[in-house]
């Protein structure tokens, strides 16, 4: 598909007005960037979702808080407890209308209350450094000014929509995902936030990934008197990491980090806890079957030192996202989309994860990265280009009223999904 559209004077004249809200979007997001929404701090959570609400009623929908189950972790002294997570925000409009659509972002970032990085700083006149200007308090606002957009177009009766902003996606949107999941079921297509690239590129294809913790329990001793009598949790765990750690080059898509090790104590006592902590990626649900019955066999190994009990924690939360035949359709109508103003759309694979995993895995086809362009992403370099705000905006304008008029049928996607 590489067909030509064309914009009417309608919808021109709604592009026109996007302009006008560029610069409110760009001191809104130096406003937000200024409150610390790590994915842990519950208060700056409920600050931001409190301004989410101030924003979005706008758009005179249904606006309501989503209160998220617990999940489970496990301690660095060995121990299971729940963790709970502040509300989500879901916003919805008109749910009898024909095309349903599902939009989804995050007010969560990975910078925690005492990080350093804590406001914004222009580094030139169209580069803002900031926490969270690009993933995605930018997105954020352009997901808000694309429905505006649409809520003034004549067509706008035609789409219903639900939006879902969780606090939880940089940690793997455990408390959210069953509400994306619930979201994605009913929805004909969806549309994710994250930010593009700097040089505009979306992401196309996702891995999935999963989080495991390696709970291993052994027996304290005196490392002096008894150290015999002693069976070391941290030296098992340790052999566990570097066996799984040796699956890396097994199969091409397969990647595991172990990043962390905890437990033990004072240098005179055998440690008793070890928990290894390592992340998976997949490109597959046959590399993730395969990752699966080697991680059951290292626990097995494990379990087979004396006086040592292992057990694995965690799973799969994010399953790959292909390049399906309804998510090529979803970026071919992006490209398209783009094309009017300007933009040239091009897409690269991913090992990235997000929420646009989570609604494919309940049949919904996606776009995920429309949201600023942007850079250095999770860091204190993290930028978002100031021009890109009210390009990107017009880019979901245009896709939204496209998919209202018919000219792009969001039921067709979904429809692909389904034969597959």
């Amino acid at each position: 598909m590489n067909r030509a559209i064309t914009l009417s004077a309608e919808e021109t004249a709604i592009l026109d007005w996007v302009d006008t809200r560029a610069d409110g979007m760009i001191a809104t997001v130096k406003d937000w960037a200024a409150i610390n929404t790590g994915s842990r701090n519950a208060d700056g959570l409920e600050v931001m979702r409190a301004r989410l609400t101030d924003a979005f009623a706008e758009l005179d929908a249904r606006i309501e808080p989503v209160e998220l189950p617990p999940s489970q972790t496990v301690t660095n002294d060995g121990e299971i407890v729940d963790v709970n997570y502040t509300p989500a925000l879901k916003i919805s409009q008109r749910p009898d209308a024909p095309i349903r659509i599902v939009l989804t972002g995050h007010s969560d970032t990975v910078f925690a209350a005492d990080h350093p990085f804590q406001n914004w700083q222009m580094l030139d006149e169209d580069t803002l450094n900031g926490p969270g200007v690009a993933d995605m308090k930018g997105g954020l606002l352009v997901m808000l000014h694309a429905l505006l957009a649409l809520e003034r177009s004549p067509w706008a009766s035609e789409i219903g929509y639900d939006v879902l902003i969780s606090p939880d996606e940089e940690i793997g949107s455990l408390g959210s995902g069953p509400v994306l999941a619930e979201l994605g079921k009913r929805a004909d297509i969806g549309m994710t936030y994250e930010p593009a690239l700097a040089d505009g590129s979306l992401a196309g294809a996702r891995k999935g990934s999963g989080n495991f913790s390696l709970r291993v329990k052994g027996k304290a001793a005196h490392a002096g008197r008894e150290h015999h009598l002693g069976r070391n949790a941290i030296v098992a765990a340790a052999v566990f990491a570097e066996k799984i750690d040796r699956l890396n080059g097994e199969r091409p898509a397969v990647t595991i980090n172990v990043s962390r090790i905890d437990g033990g104590g004072a240098p005179n006592v055998v440690p008793d806890i070890g928990v290894v902590r390592f992340n998976v990626r997949v490109g597959d649900e046959e590399d993730a079957a395969w990752v699966k019955a080697e991680l059951a066999r290292a626990v097995a190994d494990t379990n087979q030192r004396e006086g040592i009990f292992a057990d694995l924690h965690g799973g799969f939360t994010r399953p790959p996202k292909p390049m399906s035949p309804s998510n090529l359709r979803m970026f071919e109508w992006t490209r398209e989309a783009g094309r009017p103003i300007g933009l040239d759309i091009q897409w690269k694979d991913t090992g990235g994860v997000c929420e646009g995993n989570n609604l494919w895995a309940s049949g919904c086809p996606n776009v995920d990265t429309l949201g600023v362009r942007g850079a250095d992403i999770h860091s204190s370099r993290e930028i978002a280009k100031l021009s890109s705000f009210a390009e990107k905006t017009k880019l979901s304008a245009i896709m939204l009223m496209k998919f209202a008029k018919g000219e792009f049928n969001a039921r067709e996607a979904r429809a692909l999904a389904r034969s597959l």
